[in-house]
């Protein structure tokens, strides 16, 4: 459609400056009609040609801006992603410590618990024993009790986390 648009000024151009419609006689007043109508549609087809242009460049701006922020936020979700992925519990070796030393307190209390049932005859003894079993139960409670804090302090802090990349991800768009 645009083709057909520029054929007809420039053919009209081209009829006007050909020599063979210059040569012939009578009507000079025509041609100067005719050459005053050609510059006119060549002018008219030379500010459509720069209007199409202006136009062109508005849209390649705009097509590179676009990119341009869509650049920057397929950044930004690639951060959140790694960010998603590497989120591992921030607390966990303080964790693994804790369960491990509370096996070990388990390990020990068995024995002691088994004593204790047996009543061992020298009284001394069964005290030792009881006492030995009662700080180990405390300690067991103690590191239980740690081990539950540890576990909702990582918990807290991995849902803030979360909600910080959520609400990056929401202003995104």
């Amino acid at each position: 459609m645009q083709g057909g648009g520029v054929e007809q000024p420039m053919q009209m151009v081209l009829r006007v400056k050909h020599p063979s419609s210059l040569g012939s006689g009578g009507g000079g007043d025509e041609e100067e009609a005719g050459e005053g109508s050609s510059r006119s549609a060549l002018s008219v087809f030379k500010a459509k040609e720069e209007q199409i242009e202006r136009r062109k460049m508005e849209v390649r701006e705009k097509v590179f801006a676009h990119l341009g922020r869509v650049e920057e936020e397929s950044k930004r979700l690639a951060f959140i992603r790694q960010e998603l992925e590497g989120m591992a519990d921030p607390t966990r070796k303080e964790v693994e410590s804790i369960r491990k030393r509370i096996d070990t307190v388990n390990r020990q209390l068995k024995p002691l618990g088994k004593t204790c049932v047996k009543k061992v005859s020298p009284h001394r003894h069964i005290y030792e024993v009881l006492e030995a079993y009662n700080e180990k139960s405390k300690e067991k409670a103690l590191l239980v009790n740690r081990l539950i804090e540890l576990v909702s302090e990582s918990e807290r802090m991995r849902m803030k986390k979360l909600e910080e990349l959520n609400k990056t991800v929401d202003s995104l768009y």
